[in-house]
């Protein structure tokens, strides 16, 4: 559905088909009472039932303004565009400058190109992490390590003297140095997770090695602490059971069960006529529960939020707003997240894989960069990854920032991927250089990776000479790509079985094309209820991939070939959110 954006009126953007397919609001009214009297409920936007003009102080002709505009007087529910204004660290905080507590030299790290330093490594971290956190410091120089670096702490971060100056060569692969990881099927699963440096909780780490990788990559959650009672899109304030077991500044998992019948999953496709008449169970089957192919990570909808404020012993306000309906069908609960690592980062130094010829697709032995498993709050800043596979991995991931980022050498298969329900981590000023040798025969590199309910996740100010937006489907929902520069020349990827390539309201946002093709970052044939706006440097409007949802999507194509007032979407909404 192309709109125009001189009209985008309350009436446009909500009513006709959009309105026929809305779900009554299921807040309690009690909730809803005391949440308004507590000033944490948006208004509803009054009905315009006139053709409007572009809401004021927007510029006529400018979709990018008259947009943000209008989201921001619901800035949680608009139909559309996804509220992002709440990705990275600390809901978009400057990471902290903790002191120097050691230096990997202290434990035996020398920067002779034969010493394994991965021991001494290792070492540093523990006893920074066991004496309650700061800087491990890595001098100038080149370290050899033949084994991957283990995050396990909390509030521990390593840095280097800058990405030219302190270089890491790791000599061996994941599956050469640590263990193989492979699926029934021979696929590696090193070819989407796992790092050289890998913040990871011990406890996750010991599942997975107990399971041998074959089981559930998240969270492990803990106690149940409150039953939740249904609620808008949009809300912060949640009526709940019990707020006995919640403290104010928690970090908690909002746990939404999945039903056999789709519902949720009809509900994050927008819930158009396409995703109302899909055949979910036939051609979803990882996502759906009872279909008999559903991995264990879909079984449940999970969303770590951080508890903002306890208003009373049944009301909790959340940090960020809803994503999407709690409904009767869904039953929802907050539980304790489990073991997990915060507050930790790595900075200024460069992850150097050994250089070994990429291998046919998903058969990766590992040569990997950083990863992120079920862990909250943390960062890499200024850390390029060289020669790799898999660069910078978030695996059911929240509010992870990664800044001044790039991925370079040989060729990789994801330079960024983002999975298994990994929610607003911010991508900022990242680069995919051009790679010194191509990708060979039989091989894929994809790009930007985001899938299984992944939400809230940034893409921004970056610069790609190779990759595409890539989605390995699963139902990624509420993303954005933002203020980016690209030759667009990657391929998507993902499994058949795993469903729809997108849900709604994703956001491709001021992407400029240098090779012509809009090739997956056209969108509005494919994604429901979402958004492509300013893409520059074609005239194209087909994504090239294969439709989910037959119908009217409900999405806006807007301002093509123009450079938008609002740039950069991430920017904008931090600076009109109330």
């Amino acid at each position: 559905m192309r709109l125009d954006p001189a009209r985008l009126s309350r009436r446009a953007l909500f009513g006709g088909a959009v309105a026929a397919a809305a779900m009554p609001a299921l807040t309690s009214e009690a909730a809803a009472a005391d949440a308004t009297a507590a000033g944490v409920l948006h208004d509803p936007v009054p009905e315009n039932t006139g053709a409007a003009p572009v809401p004021a102080g927007s510029r006529p002709g400018d979709a990018s303004t008259a947009l943000l505009d209008q989201w921001a007087r619901t800035p949680g529910s608009h139909p559309l565009i996804p509220d992002i204004s709440g990705a990275g660290y600390r809901l978009g905080s400057r990471p902290p400058r903790p002191r120097v507590v050691t230096r990997v030299t202290d434990h035996g790290a020398r920067a002779d190109g034969t010493t394994d330093c991965a021991p001494a490594f290792n070492s540093a971290l523990r006893a920074a992490g066991e004496r309650g956190g700061g800087v491990v410091l890595v001098p100038r120089g080149t370290y050899l390590l033949a084994s991957p670096i283990f995050m396990h702490w909390s509030n521990v971060v390593l840095r280097g003297a800058g990405r030219d100056n302190t270089v890491l060569r790791f000599s061996r692969t994941l599956d050469d140095g640590y263990r193989q990881a492979r699926q029934s099927n021979g696929n590696s699963r090193w070819s989407w997770t796992g790092g050289q440096i890998w913040f990871i909780a011990p406890e996750r780490r010991a599942r997975s090695e107990a399971e041998d990788f074959a089981g559930t990559e998240g969270w492990l959650p803990g106690d149940t602490l409150a039953d939740v009672a249904p609620a808008s899109r949009g809300q912060r304030t949640l009526l709940v059971s019990d707020t006995s077991g919640l403290r104010t500044g928690d970090m908690v998992l909002l746990e939404c069960d999945n039903p056999p019948d789709a519902s949720l999953l009809t509900h994050l496709a927008g819930e158009v006529p396409g995703a109302l008449s899909y055949d979910w169970p036939r051609r979803a089957p990882q996502l759906v529960t009872g279909s008999g192919g559903q991995y264990v990570q879909y079984a449940s909808l999970q969303w770590p939020v951080r508890i903002e404020a306890i208003l009373s012993d049944r009301l909790v306000t959340l940090a960020q707003p809803l994503k999407y309906d709690l409904r009767p069908g869904w039953p929802a609960r907050l539980r304790a997240i489990g073991p997990t690592v915060t507050d930790s980062g790595v900075e200024q130094l460069t992850i150097r894989n050994e250089q070994v010829p990429m291998t046919a697709h998903n058969k990766h032995p590992g040569s990997n960069g950083v990863c992120f498993q079920a862990v909250h709050d943390c960062w890499a800043s200024d850390v390029r990854v060289q020669n790799c596979d898999l660069g910078f991995g978030f695996t059911s991931a929240k509010s992870i920032t990664l800044s001044r980022v790039a991925v370079g050498g040989r060729s990789a298969h994801h330079s960024f991927a983002c999975r298994m329900q990994s929610h607003d981590n911010l991508v900022d000023d990242f680069e995919i250089e051009a790679f010194t040798v191509p990708v060979p025969s039989g091989a894929v590199h994809h790009g930007l990776n985001v899938e299984g309910l992944s939400s809230g996740n940034v893409w921004r100010r970056g610069r790609m000479a190779e990759g595409t937006f890539d989605t390995h489907r699963a139902l990624p929902f509420e993303n954005a790509r933002t203020d980016i520069t690209m030759v667009n020349n990657g391929r998507v990827g993902g499994s058949a079985a795993s469903g729809p390539l997108f849900g709604a309201r994703m956001a491709h946002w001021n992407i400029r094309i240098t090779g012509d093709s809009a090739y997956a970052v056209a969108i509005a044939d494919v994604a429901p209820r979402s958004v492509t706006v300013a893409l520059q440097g074609t005239t194209d409007t087909a994504s090239g991939l294969p439709p989910d949802f037959p119908g009217d999507l409900q999405n806006l194509t807007a301002d093509q070939g123009k450079r938008p007032h609002a740039p950069d979407l991430y920017t904008a909404q931090r600076t009109r959110r109330p």
